[in-house]
């Protein structure tokens, strides 16, 4: 587990953007938080990282919002997803198992669809002090949290 502590948005958004630069086709990012604590601005700077150009936006009335960067980028928001059947409705697992990047919002709504790899990453704090912590759920996330460790420069 990596734990990461960031004083403002942008540092928030550099953070997301390193390990956006990071990822390949096919992983998983999971963000789990209250409402509030920098899942979406953590995104944008994923998406960055990814080269997406155009602006983010959290997917929470649409669910899910598709961008081309450098790799196509899946953001997923089931924070309104009340039973797993409406998952399959949505495409879910279509998503998930795409060729691209999946960032999910509010992982745990997916249940029994979720798959078993994926980065785990939990945002605490509200304002601009947040806590961010990485937990990988694979072994080939394990590389990735200590190859992001090794790049982060702002105190910790």
């Amino acid at each position: 587990m990596l734990k990461i502590k960031t004083s403002s948005e942008e540092e928030t958004i550099k953070l997301g953007k390193k390990l956006g630069s990071k990822l390949n086709p096919g992983d998983i990012v999971c963000l789990q938080g209250d409402l509030g604590t920098g899942k979406t601005t953590f995104a944008k700077g994923i998406c960055a990282g990814l080269g997406v150009t155009a602006p983010v936006t959290s997917p929470t009335y649409k669910m899910v919002n598709e961008y081309r960067g450098e790799l196509k980028v899946i953001h997923l928001d089931l924070y309104r997803i009340h039973e797993e059947d409406e998952l399959y409705d949505l495409g879910f697992e279509e998503y998930i198992y795409g060729d691209g990047v999946a960032i999910i919002e509010w992982p745990d709504k997916a249940g029994s669809l979720m798959p078993d790899n994926y980065l785990d990453i939990h945002f605490q704090g509200q304002g601009d002090d947040r806590e961010v912590r990485f937990i990988p759920q694979a072994n080939k996330y394990i590389g990735l949290v200590a190859e992001l460790k090794q790049d982060v420069d702002f105190n910790n």
